[in-house]
Order: structure tokens, then C-alpha cells, then sequence
């Protein structure tokens, strides 16, 4: 139990495990220090979704795919699983489960009674944080940091993860993750160091083992002598007005000048509109076509993005995924083989779950694009027919 971190505070004796979450000795170290010290409580990091994944590994099998696009969650469910992927990917070549300690530590507090205590916050709320938190191009950034990462091929040895666990290394890392992505970095690990230290102090008992990634160790432990707000790590930012504002406007400014130059020019105003859906509408489609999309999912694309593009409350990228859904309803055998699937494009492709995703997300991007290109055609020819 060499790496093991004992602190004691107040009355309670606090023994922390430092762990990668693809790490056999971690699993390890797990079972021998909880059931060698047989401690009152169980501080795992781990949210009840998560939770719950491990105890009910067929959790995906009841996922509502129609749900998740009604709901906006496409983005988020693509991101999760991308993330997931990429760890178990690693722990496969490990010959070993991802969350292996996690599992451990669930099964070790069971075999001797203790308390289970999930001291980490929601990851959706964590995810959410961090979306409202960066403008649209950050996000782009984002996405493609975690496309490089899912696909990168790079082998990594047993060795090279339990060196993660060594602070120089660990700090070298994380300083490198605070220096191109502060925001992220802020929310989580610096937010979750301080959820997690506050569930710790705060559970029932005299002795607590916690166990925790390695990134989290060194901060959870600063924390422990400050107060924690609860209640404003676990909320909500407010959705930016901003982003609805300029969209409202920006659909009414379109319309009034295509109706303007409709009244003193019908031909201008024609091609004012064949433009807006010729750019947007063929846009957003090419997107479902790049996702290999059904006909009829690309021809609701076309159709739809010249009209929810004038409003910030609509996507066309819901209605042409609904419409592959329904199309292409997804098998028992998706949601059992989509870990695995999500771990190649050809994988994303075959599966019909992160099929509609991608059908969803390139419809919307795509459109996005559109928009641009559309609306600048008609404020162009707005314009030259306003100017002499």
C-alpha cells in the first residue's frame, strides 16, 4: 500500500488511492487496502449514471434514441461514448476492464459492509459546464481534440500508465491540459476536486477510503480544509440569451429583406430565395449525405434547414435524425456492440445508434454552414437592388 495518501482530519482518518482507471495494480491496491483496513465508508469516484453502467453493464440496450435527439443529447451522447471507447480501448490492450478499481472498490465494500458513497458530481452536469462554457469555435476545437484522441493508434504500456500516477509526470500533463484548454481544465478537475472533497469530509464514519484517479489526489487534498458551495458546483449555467437574440434577429433582418426587395424587385427576391435554399437546404443535405444518411433523411434535411435556420429554437439536424430513426430503428445488437463500434469510423458507420448521431450532428454543422454562405447571398443582392 506504498501509494496509498492517509490524512487525518478532525476525527476522521482519510486513506486516499491514487489509480489510472485502465491500471491492474490500481485494482489491486483497491482490494488489499479496503480489505485490510475494513474501513466505515467507500468514497468512490464515480455519479450515479456511472454507477449504474458498471452494476448494469446492459444499461445502453434501454437507451431512447428518439429521446436523445428530441432532448438536444446527441452532441453529449457522442462525446460520452467517444470518451468511454478510448478508455476501454486502452484497457483491452492491457488485458484488463475499464474501471477495473471502480468495480473492485464496489465488490470489496460489499464483501465487508461498508458504506458506498459516490462522492463525484453528475457528468452530464459536468459535460453541460463545460458546452455553455465555450463559444462555438472552442467547441469545434474541442470536438476535433476528441476525434484525434479516439483514433490515435499509439500503443501505451502497463508501465507508461503506472508512471501516470507519478506527481512530476502527472503535474507535467495536467499543466499541459490547463495551458490549451483552461475552461475544461477549470470544470473537470478543479470543480470535481472540490465536489469530491466535500462528499469525502462529509460521509459517515471515522474511517473513509477514497478512491480516486491520480489527477485528482493533490487537489482533492488542498480542498479538504476550505468550504465547498455544493449547490453552485452542481448548477446549471444559464443558456446564453445572446445566441437566441442574434438568431431571432438575424431570421427577422433575412425575411425583411427578402420581403423589401420582393416589393420593388421580384426577380432579386427569387433569387434571394433560391440562394437561401439552395445553400442551406443542399448544406445541411450534403452533411447527411457525408453521414451516408437515408434519401428521405437527406431530402428532410434539404427541406427543413432553410427553415429552422431562421429560428434558434430549431435544428434541421433533429428532423432529419428523427427520420432516420425511424427509418433505420436501431437493433438490440447496436446498443451491445456500440462501445466497441465507436472505436472505428467504419464502426460509427455500421452501428445504427452512432449513425443517427453523426446524421444529426452533420445536418446541424453543416447547415450551420450554410446559414453563412445563404445569408450573406441575400444581403448581397439586398443591397446592389437598395444601391443604386
Amino acid at each position: 500500500m506504498k501509494n496509498i495518501r492517509k490524512i487525518t482530519l478532525e476525527n476522521k482518518e482519510i486513506y486516499i488511492i491514487p489509480t489510472a482507471h485502465v491500471s491492474k495494480v490500481s485494482a489491486e491496491e483497491v482490494k488489499e487496502t479496503i480489505e485490510t483496513i475494513k474501513p466505515d465508508c467507500v468514497c468512490i469516484e464515480l455519479d450515479n449514471d456511472r454507477y449504474q453502467s458498471i452494476i448494469n453493464p446492459k444499461k445502453f440496450e434501454e437507451m431512447d434514441i428518439f429521446k436523445v435527439i428530441k432532448e438536444n443529447k446527441a452532441g453529449y451522447l457522442m462525446a460520452n461514448l467517444i470518451l468511454s471507447s478510448y478508455q476501454k480501448r486502452i484497457a483491452s490492450k492491457l488485458d484488463i476492464k475499464a474501471g477495473a478499481e471502480m468495480i473492485q472498490a464496489i465488490e470489496s465494500a460489499n464483501k465487508i459492509n461498508s458504506k458506498i458513497v459516490l462522492c463525484d458530481r453528475k457528468i452530464q452536469t459536468t459535460f453541460t459546464r463545460i458546452y455553455r462554457k465555450h463559444s462555438f469555435l472552442q467547441k469545434i476545437n474541442i470536438i476535433s481534440s476528441l476525434i484525434t484522441t479516439i483514433f490515435d493508434k499509439s500503443e501505451i504500456s502497463e508501465d507508461e500508465i503506472e508512471n501516470l500516477k507519478n506527481s512530476d509526470i502527472l503535474d507535467n500533463a495536467l499543466t499541459s491540459v490547463y495551458k490549451e484548454f483552461p475552461i475544461i481544465a477549470k470544470i473537470l478537475i478543479d470543480e470535481r476536486d472540490q465536489y469530491i472533497a466535500h462528499n469525502i469530509k462529509n460521509a459517515e464514519g471515522n474511517i473513509i477510503v477514497a478512491v480516486l484517479g491520480a489527477a485528482h489526489v493533490e487537489g482533492v487534498i488542498s480542498e479538504f480544509n476550505k468550504q465547498q458551495d455544493i449547490f453552485e458546483l452542481d448548477k446549471l449555467p444559464k443558456k446564453s440569451n445572446v445566441g437566441v437574440i442574434i438568431g431571432s434577429i438575424l431570421g427577422i433582418a433575412l425575411i425583411s429583406m427578402i420581403l423589401f426587395t420582393l416589393s420593388t424587385n421580384k426577380v432579386g427576391a427569387e433569387n434571394q430565395i433560391i440562394s437561401w435554399i439552395l445553400w442551406n437546404g443542399g448544406l445541411s443535405a450534403l452533411g447527411v449525405i457525408f453521414a451516408l444518411g437515408n434519401p428521405i433523411s437527406v431530402l428532410t434535411a434539404f427541406i427543413m434547414a432553410p427553415i429552422t435556420s431562421l429560428s434558434p429554437f430549431l435544428a434541421a439536424g433533429w428532423f432529419a435524425g428523427l427520420c432516420e430513426a425511424i427509418i433505420k430503428k436501431p437493433k438490440v445488437k447496436d446498443f451491445q456492440n456500440i462501445s466497441d463500434d465507436i472505436s472505428s469510423i467504419k464502426g460509427i458507420y455500421k452501428n445504427r445508434i452512432t449513425h443517427i448521431l453523426l446524421v444529426v450532428i452533420f445536418a446541424n454543422l453543416f447547415s450551420t454552414i450554410g446559414t453563412f454562405i445563404g445569408g450573406f447571398d441575400v444581403v448581397k443582392i439586398f443591397l446592389n437592388n437598395l444601391l443604386p
